[in-house]
Formats: C-alpha cells, structure tokens, sequence
C-alpha cells in the first residue's frame, strides 16, 4: 500500500515518520518552499525540531504526485477541511481518504466523516483519532489510537495497514462516537485549562473532566454514539491526555485565559469553533451541556473566568 500524507504540520509530519517505518510515504504541503525545505533539510524544524525524516519520505507540494498513493491521510485542521477537499476533489475522487482531524464544522455541526461524505461522495472515508502528541508520535514512543471506519472490511485492511512500530490502531465501526470524542474532549482541555490557570486547583480540574466527560456522552448519545466509543480512546483515552498536559494546544489556550495571558493567534485551537458548535446544537435540542456553553462564552470574551466560575458555582444543586 502506498501512502500520502496531506498536510505537513506537526501531525502530518509526526504520521509520515511513523509510517515510513512500513514503507516509502509522500508527504504533501500546499507551500512550494515549504516542501522543498523539507525535502532539501530533511527536517521541519519549526513544527518538529531535531526530529530526522527518513529517506523513504518524498516532500512534495504536487497534489497529484500525492494522489497517486492508494491512501491518503488528510491531516488538516478541522475548520479547513471541507476547503481542502472542495479544492482537490478532481485527484480525491475515488480514494480511500482518511481524516485525522478532530472537531465539529462551525458552519454545519458536522463532523469530519460527514464533510467527507458531502464534499466527495464517492471516497472511501475513515478516521484516525485518539490520544497522540505529535512529538511522541515521531520521536518512535508507543501510541494506541482509534481507526472508525463504517466498512469494517475497509477497516481492517487499514487497521492492518497503518499500524506501525509505535503506533497501535484499534478498530470501531461508531464513526460517530469516534468523532464526537475526538472533538468534544477539546473543548473540555479549554475549561480544564482555565481552571489551572485562573489558581483553581486540580480538584477544579477533576471536576470540569468528570461532569465534562459526563457531558459529552449526553451530546454522543442524543448524536447516535455507542457508549462504550466513549469509554475508550477517541473518547476518554483522549480526554484524559488533553485536560492534564500542556502540550494540548487547547489546554493552552485555557491556561492563557485563566492567566489572562494573550495566546497566539497562529495556533489552531478546535476546541474554541467545537464549543460553539455544539452549544448550539445542544441549545436547540434542549441538552443541558453547562460547561460546553460556559467554555463557548469564555473563548469568546462572553465571559471573564470569575463570571464563568461563578455560572457554573451557582447552578442549582442536583444528583450526579
């Protein structure tokens, strides 16, 4: 099997390392100069420094050198994913596609699989999700993620396929657990972020992971999920990981709203758009998700940290 990965960033990057432990991987990036700095230095030193590409990785920014690859690994953030493939829908036609995005589309509430489906209905889609750094990822230490794929066939075959030295897949035909965890547990990573900047403690941040973890399966179960989806990696595996380490880009950016700190506008932050968007469609549902609304008004500056503390302090008391 031939391999792809679209989008160079860090995960992209972190992927295609791992993979070319299984054989040779292209690696595409939508900037010229970028592909041809990774090509040249074999390294990409702004996302992942002092990590090696291994020669069997070819960095192009030709799209339709990267679709000749029988799989092709979409690793792009959530928000741009429908463009992307809009964009290049001519060389994806037909493909076996794979998101490794994780979040839910601001403008539709739906998730990567779903966009996938209406952007080239003939791909053949999966997801790759889970607890995974990208710097672990590429630096060879052992990571288990999930593979949601609705044609098991197809499944196994990948699952077969992408597993690598370091990196264990496990399958589930729930692409819509699969998604839902993936997304929802970034938006908790913002509220635990918060907590442990604003000086709350990680009693607070206990708390915000259980009710928030309590929450997304309320939102996945009302969506379609199987229950036990969330109970592993794409759901509480990934939960677990984003809410304790500040390597989460969305715990980060917590942090920097409980220090009232400024956080740079370059990074991707899916939790911010994924809140939104699943307040939304809880409001009009009539799901009771508190920390969800209360993480979407705080990302916004709808609220100060105090006046989010205090929402969630004074709402009425109840049985778990």
């Amino acid at each position: 099997m031939s391999v792809s990965i679209l989008g160079s960033g860090a995960f992209g990057t972190a992927l295609a390392i791992s993979l070319a432990g299984n054989g040779p991987v292209t690696l595409w990036s939508r900037d010229p100069e970028q592909a041809q700095i990774l090509q040249e230095t074999r390294e990409n030193a702004p996302r992942l420094p002092q990590v090696t590409l291994p020669p069997n990785i070819t960095a192009t920014s030709d799209i339709a050198q990267a679709a000749e690859s029988d799989t092709l690994l979409l690793s792009v953030p959530m928000q741009q994913l429908r463009s992307a493939l809009q964009q290049h829908a001519p060389v994806l036609s037909g493909k076996t596609v794979v998101a490794c995005c994780k979040g839910i589309e601001l403008t539709s509430g739906l998730g990567p699989m779903s966009v996938i489906h209406e952007a080239i209905p003939d791909a053949h889609p999966a997801l790759l999700t889970g607890p995974s750094f990208a710097d672990d990822i590429a630096r060879g230490l052992p990571t288990a993620l999930t593979l949601a794929c609705g044609d098991d066939a197809l499944g196994q075959d990948l699952q077969r396929r992408l597993t690598t030295a370091n990196l264990r897949l496990y399958r589930t035909t729930d692409v819509v657990g699969a998604e839902l965890g993936g997304a929802l547990k970034n938006v908790m990573a913002i509220g635990c972020g918060a907590a442990i900047g604003a000086g709350l403690g990680d009693s607070a941040r206990a708390a915000l992971m259980t009710r928030g973890f309590a929450e997304m399966q309320r939102f996945a179960l009302m969506r379609g999920a199987r229950p036990d989806t969330l109970m592993g990696l794409s759901g509480l595996g990934d939960l677990v990981l984003t809410c304790s380490s500040e390597l989460s880009r969305n715990y980060r950016f917590g942090l920097s709203l409980g220090l009232n700190q400024t956080f740079d506008a370059r990074t991707t932050v899916e939790g911010v758009a994924t809140a939104r968007a699943m307040s939304g469609i809880a409001a009009a549902e009539g799901l009771d998700m508190p920390i969800s609304a209360t993480v979407a008004d705080l990302s916004s500056g709808a609220y100060s940290v105090t006046q989010a503390i205090q929402t969630l302090l004074n709402r009425p008391l109840k049985e778990e």
